[in-house]
């Protein structure tokens, strides 16, 4: 079973800067992709960055420029630095990732998915 704990968030000004962390823990051949999300109240699910094993890093266009991603995927974690934080950036941060869990399954093509217990941020005066 992977695991994955989340560290960061909490309340911060407009303007101001927040970090994310991430780790993932388990039986793991391979991290295919590590990425957050976030949860507004009312709102859906929304991919905010991710970044693919040997591939580029992704940005929803509303954080472009704001926030960056980065990660240590040789020790199963990912790090969200953001920056210029603005209200509506308010939400709970879930951290995400898509796995092999074996040898098999990465030849196979098969992936497996598993989600962070959320973190909350909060931009306010």
């Amino acid at each position: 079973q992977v695991q994955l704990v989340e560290s960061g968030g909490g309340l911060v000004q407009p303007g101001g800067s927040l970090s994310l962390s991430c780790v993932a823990s388990g039986v793991i051949w391979r991290i295919n992709r590590m990425g957050w999300y976030r949860q507004a109240p009312g709102k859906q699910r929304e991919l905010v960055a991710v970044i693919t094993n040997g591939g580029p890093t992704s940005e929803v266009d509303s954080v472009k420029g704001r926030f960056v991603i980065s990660s240590d995927l040789a020790r199963n974690t990912v790090h969200l630095q953001m920056n210029s934080l603005k209200p509506e950036d308010t939400a709970v941060y879930y951290c995400n990732t898509k796995v092999a869990l074996t040898s098999g399954d990465y030849a196979r093509g098969d992936e497996y998915d598993y989600w962070g217990q959320g973190t909350q941020v909060t931009v306010s005066s």
